[in-house]
């Protein structure tokens, strides 16, 4: 009887101990990872989520900032479950050999959840590229615009400059008003309708 009691404890024993070595681990969630990819751009992931996950990765390189998001279910892979800590740092660690953190990365593997289903994948669902220097851009376009004002009026004061007067030979006399008439026709055609009666004038002496 005593050897019987002795082997129950000692199977309740191991079993306590499997079933706490199988408890999964607290999760990594709200963690973030900082890091630099082979062409130094600095780089932050953060997780999010509990059976699903949402990883979001954002990065500021030169003269730019990009984003790209990832979601899946480690959970399914018991590695993960065991350790997120060190899943997420060997992520961290691929990402760090590309120049670009979120292309050519439609999908994030692991070598310790290699053999999961593939619902423990995490997968790009968005990405997003965003120019720092966006004041300077809208300078830009306040100083073209300004331009194209500028050359506007430009083209307005050219064009609203009284014509020239042609050159008109002196007619013979004795034409009487048919000179006159003749002369206020061509004010009319040539001169502003306000000094109409001015260059009816200047023309009629020219003809006479």
């Amino acid at each position: 009887m005593k050897s019987f009691a002795l082997l129950l404890l000692v199977l309740s024993c191991g079993m306590g101990g499997l079933g706490q070595k199988l408890k999964p681990k607290k999760r990594s969630s709200g963690e973030e990872i900082n890091f630099r990819t082979k062409t130094k751009d600095v780089c932050t992931m953060s997780m999010s989520g509990d059976e699903e996950m949402k990883l979001r990765i954002e990065c500021r390189s030169q003269g730019m900032s990009y984003w790209c998001e990832f979601a899946g279910k480690p959970s399914v892979c018991r590695a993960f479950r065991n350790n997120p800590k060190i899943y997420w740092n060997q992520i961290a660690a691929e990402l760090r050999k590309l120049p670009h953190a979120c292309e050519s990365t439609q999908v994030l593997k692991t070598t310790m959840c290699q053999k999961a289903p593939a619902e423990a994948l995490m997968k790009q669902i968005a990405a997003g590229v965003e120019p720092e220097d966006l004041a300077n851009q809208d300078k830009s376009v306040q100083k073209t615009s300004t331009s194209m004002r500028g050359a506007g009026r430009s083209s307005v004061n050219k064009i609203g400059k009284p014509p020239i007067l042609p050159l008109i030979k002196p007619a013979q006399h004795g034409q009487g008003s048919e000179n006159e008439m003749e002369a206020m026709k061509l004010a009319q055609e040539h001169c502003w309708e306000p000094l109409h009666g001015v260059c009816s004038y200047i023309i009629g002496i020219f003809r006479g």
